[in-house]
């Protein structure tokens, strides 16, 4: 079907079916497109605004395609949310004989040989795993899928996790003695028969890109591609077209390699002793640096006192290990296959420190207990241009904040589409919501510069009155983990001073979702959080009817990854700011305010605390690219327009 506007039509089969339905005429205008570009097997790259119905947009003409079809999505979150309810809904509404299979990575399966090895093992930091282990292998009796999110009696970040999945690199593949029982190749084998594949971009990337073992079928196979949360692309491609060497990953080999030694090799001790000191040299190399977070580049970490010495020593140790795991490697798969791992990552470590393509950027990033050494590429979109010229195919590119005004040339230009021919469709949608009837854009008048000791204080002194008008109900979002804590402090010193009693919660107190959860269910919960709330989330209704935020996003300059583009761009005579810097922040500006007005009832208010916004003349792009909000500078405005929101409803 080349028009499927139809089907969005009052009396049309989505209407029928799905109780409430109402077409948007963006969303009939972007299904046209998209089935458009379908049948010619074009690249399109489509905005379309909050409350537009994109995935239904999509989802339609793809279903009445023929053909197979990769939808590609930013968060298992919105993957499981398409496969068990929006994908379902529409087919069942057309009628059609499609398909459809739902494939994740590798650690969101039970593995059926790690969880009977480590059980057996019965080594636990502490009883809460055990327990959670047990019901583990409970669930992996019963389950037809195998996915851990199907399994809700053990949380998502327990550390039995890890004891009960494989990774890429312990997997044992089609030497495992439990191959037939292994949840990932069924996944697979469903995900290659299907009409409609249900990935993610990690899982896109990480296993068709790099032509992971039999995932690596399904791209030639494929009619079409269509990546929702596509502005994560280039972000994601990075990660996967560069290398990394974690101290993480040295300490799960030392583990896996201890575990089968005693399975397969009890009698050879000096394996056991080698996988300590690989141990001990890996943690050495951790220590070199303080306990907090860093990104530091390669140059950087040099000077560092201790860092040459102690990679030199992590790669002495690793050879040590390689040798005596040589002499025992055919005893079993599994040390085989950890023998594997030591030489690639032998391998790597080797390459980051000698590295033979230059077009590369070494870095280090530490983590609270670990360490990695990276190498990005300074831009991916060479490799992901051959990826779009391989076959022809259509490429389907959609989010709510792709452009910067309708201008789409700094995401093509990242992802090679600008060179392609024919040239890309591109397209904007606006959203469908009365910004000027139902939000309020609030920029403080007097606001510092951001770079001031006392910023942090001044957000704070902005944002109570607010919260305390909009009785709860708050996001604050900040551009770092220093100013969330402080805001948070004072915003909690602030209310008590006043009296008011409202919950405040800070982002790391739980996981994502739990925070999320507790929001919801309070109904007048103020939450501040860092960028990763700024996208992803979604509250609708009267439980967030504020969103405060500190500062424009844009990357610290003193980004490793940042700072070795912004040296290449200057070179080639290009304005790393306006042409990288910029668009990027407004992208991510887009998603912070997108939090706010979530469905056609939504009220609230977005206050903006920096001062560049209206004082720079680049700040005139960011505020251009905001949603048509009306505007004021004035408190008392944004504070009456607050208090004539209904009173929240209060949860427990």
């Amino acid at each position: 079907m080349s028009d499927p506007s139809s089907i969005f039509a009052p009396d049309g089969p989505l209407a029928a079916a799905i109780p409430g339905f109402r077409a948007r005429p963006q969303q009939v205008e972007m299904a046209q497109k998209i089935a458009e570009a379908l049948r010619d097997n074009r690249v399109l790259v489509a905005e379309a605004g909050t409350g537009t119905g994109k995935t239904f947009a999509y989802l339609v003409p793809a279903l009445l395609a023929g053909g197979k079809v990769i939808l590609s999505t930013g968060t298992k979150t919105l993957q499981d949310q398409l496969f068990n309810r929006d994908l379902p809904t529409v087919r069942a509404a057309l009628k059609v004989p499609v398909s459809i299979a739902l494939l994740k990575g590798r650690a969101n399966y039970v593995c059926p040989y790690h969880l009977e090895r480590n059980a057996r093992d019965g080594r636990f930091l502490s009883a809460q795993d055990a327990a959670d282990l047990r019901a583990i292998g409970r669930f992996a009796q019963h389950t037809q899928s195998g996915d851990k999110a199907e399994c809700t009696d053990v949380r998502e970040d327990s550390a039995a996790w890890i004891a009960a999945t494989s990774t890429r690199d312990n997997c044992l593949g089609q030497d495992c003695p439990q191959v037939k029982d292994c949840f990932v190749l069924q996944a697979r084998r469903q995900a290659m028969e299907a009409d409609v594949v249900v990935v993610n971009h990690h899982l896109f990337f990480a296993d068709v890109m790099l032509r992971d073992e039999g995932m690596g079928e399904l791209l030639p196979a494929c009619n079409a591609v269509i990546f929702d949360e596509a502005h994560q692309l280039p972000e994601t491609a990075s990660l996967f077209f560069g290398d990394s060497t974690s101290t993480a990953q040295v300490l799960e080999l030392a583990r896996d390699t201890r575990s089968e030694t005693v399975a397969a090799a009890r009698d050879c001790v000096a394996m056991i002793d080698e996988s300590r000191k690989l141990e001990k040299a890996a943690r050495d190399l951790r220590l070199v640096f303080g306990s907090e977070p860093a990104r530091l580049a390669a140059a950087q970490a040099a000077e560092k006192d201790g860092f040459a010495a102690r990679i030199e020593e992590l790669e002495r140790a690793l050879a040590a290990f390689h040798a005596v795991l040589e002499t025992q490697a055919e005893r079993s798969e599994g040390l085989a296959n950890c023998l594997r791992r030591g030489t690639e990552l032998g391998e790597r470590l080797a390459r980051w420190r000698d590295p033979a393509e230059k077009a590369l950027i070494r870095w280090v990033e530490v983590f609270s207990q670990s360490l990695a050494l990276n190498a990005t590429p300074l831009h991916v979109s060479d490799v992901f241009k051959r990826q779009l010229e391989a076959h022809p195919r259509a490429w389907i590119f959609t989010s709510a904040t792709l452009a910067v005004g309708k201008e789409f040339g700094h995401y093509c230009r990242e992802l090679g589409l600008a060179w392609l021919e024919p040239p890309p469709l591109t397209m904007v949608w606006g959203s469908p919501f009365d910004y000027a009837e139902q939000a309020l854009l609030y920029a403080p008048a007097g606001m510092p510069d951001p770079n001031s000791p006392d910023y942090s204080e001044r957000v704070a002194r902005v944002a109570l009155p607010l919260i305390r008008a909009a009785r709860g109900r708050t996001f604050v979002l900040c551009t770092s983990l220093r100013a969330m804590r402080r805001i948070h402090e004072l915003i909690l010193d602030g209310l008590a001073q006043a009296g008011d009693v409202l919950p405040v919660l800070l982002q790391g107190e739980g996981s994502r979702t739990e925070l999320l959860e507790r929001f919801r269910r309070l109904g007048n919960a103020v939450l501040v959080a860092s960028q990763s709330f700024w996208e992803g989330v979604d509250v609708p209704g009267d439980a967030l009817s504020l969103v405060v935020i500190d500062k424009l996003p844009f990357a610290p300059p003193d980004d490793p990854v940042l700072a070795a583009r912004v040296e290449h761009m200057q070179k080639q005579g290009l304005s790393p700011f306006i042409h990288h810097q910029l668009p990027r922040t407004v992208i991510s500006m887009k998603q912070g305010a997108g939090r706010l007005i979530r469905t056609e009832r939504d009220r609230g208010v977005l206050c903006i605390c920096d001062p560049r916004m209206i004082d720079k003349s680049y700040g005139k792009v960011v505020w251009r690219s905001l949603p048509p909000m009306r505007r004021t500078r004035v408190e008392a405005e944004a504070v009456a327009f607050l208090e004539t929101l209904p009173a929240p409803k209060q949860g427990g």
